[in-house]
C-alpha cells in the first residue's frame, strides 16, 4: 500500500518529514513530492499551498505520477460545532463544499447522490480503531468538515453552522476530496483546531499553530499505524 499524504502550508507538513525516511524527490508542477516510509508504509507527502484550487492540483498530480493507494490530509483547521475546541482533532467522514451552491455536485458532474464526499469507508474503520484508546491533548471528534474560499472569523460562522452544521473548516479538504472521489481513490482527512468560537481569528491561528501541527501529526502517525 502507497499512502499519499497531503498537507496545504509547509508548517503542517514539516513535523512528517522530521519522523519520515525520505529516499527520493520529485518536482512536478511547481510542487515538491517526498519519497519513502513513515510508520512502515510506502509514502508520499508534499504540501498543496493554500485553497481549492491548489489542493485539487496537488492531489491530481499525485494520482497522476505516484499511484497511490490512499490520499490522507492532514493539517489544522477552524471549529465550528460548539463542542469541537481549540487543539481538539477532526476525523472527516464527509467533507463538502459551503461556497458551492446547491445542486452543482449532484445535478451536475459528477451527479453525487448528495452534495458531501464520503470518507473511505475501511480507512475510517481504520481510524476509529486506532484512536478508539488513543490519548491525545484534546478530544478527538468523527465528523462533517467543510471547505471554501475564506479564512473563517466570527463573520459568515452562523450561516455556515445553520447551513451544512460542520464539525471545522479549512480551504482544502472539500477539493482533495473531490479529486479523490472522481478518480475512485479512497480519502480521509484529519485537521487539528487552531481557532474556534472560543478563539477566532489570525491571532488565535498563529497562537495555536505550532501545537496544533504537532497534534496533526501525532493523530495521523496512529492512524496510518493501523491501516492495513
Amino acid at each position: 500500500m502507497r499512502i499519499g499524504l497531503i498537507c496545504a502550508n509547509d508548517d503542517e507538513l514539516a513535523p512528517f518529514l522530521e519522523e519520515m525516511e525520505v529516499t527520493g524527490t520529485r518536482e512536478y508542477a511547481m510542487l515538491k513530492f517526498y519519497e519513502g516510509k513513515l510508520c512502515g508504509k510506502d509514502v508520499v507527502t508534499l504540501y498543496s499551498g493554500v485553497c481549492k484550487v491548489n489542493a485539487a492540483i496537488a492531489t491530481q498530480v499525485l494520482i497522476d505520477h505516484f499511484e497511490v493507494d490512499g490520499v490522507i490530509n492532514a493539517g489544522v483547521a477552524g471549529g465550528m460545532d460548539p463542542k469541537v475546541k481549540i487543539l481538539d482533532t477532526v476525523v472527516s467522514t464527509e467533507i463538502g463544499y459551503h461556497d458551492v451552491a446547491d445542486g452543482i455536485l449532484t445535478d451536475f458532474h459528477p451527479w453525487m447522490k448528495t452534495k458531501c464526499f464520503p470518507a473511505d469507508s475501511a480507512m475510517l474503520a481504520s481510524a476509529q480503531k486506532a484512536l478508539a484508546n488513543y490519548s491525545s491533548k484534546g478530544n478527538i471528534h468523527f465528523g462533517r468538515m467543510v471547505t471554501g474560499e475564506a479564512f473563517i472569523d466570527q463573520e459568515g460562522r452562523a450561516l455556515i453552522n445553520e447551513k451544512y452544521h460542520p464539525l471545522s473548516v479549512d480551504m482544502e479538504t472539500g477539493a482533495m476530496a473531490h479529486a479523490c472521489y472522481v478518480n475512485k481513490v479512497p480519502f480521509l482527512a484529519i485537521r487539528s483546531i487552531t481557532d474556534a468560537d472560543e478563539e477566532t481569528g489570525d491571532d488565535a491561528f498563529n497562537a495555536n499553530l505550532d501545537e496544533a501541527v504537532i497534534i496533526a501529526k501525532d493523530v495521523t502517525l496512529e492512524v496510518l499505524r493501523e491501516l492495513a
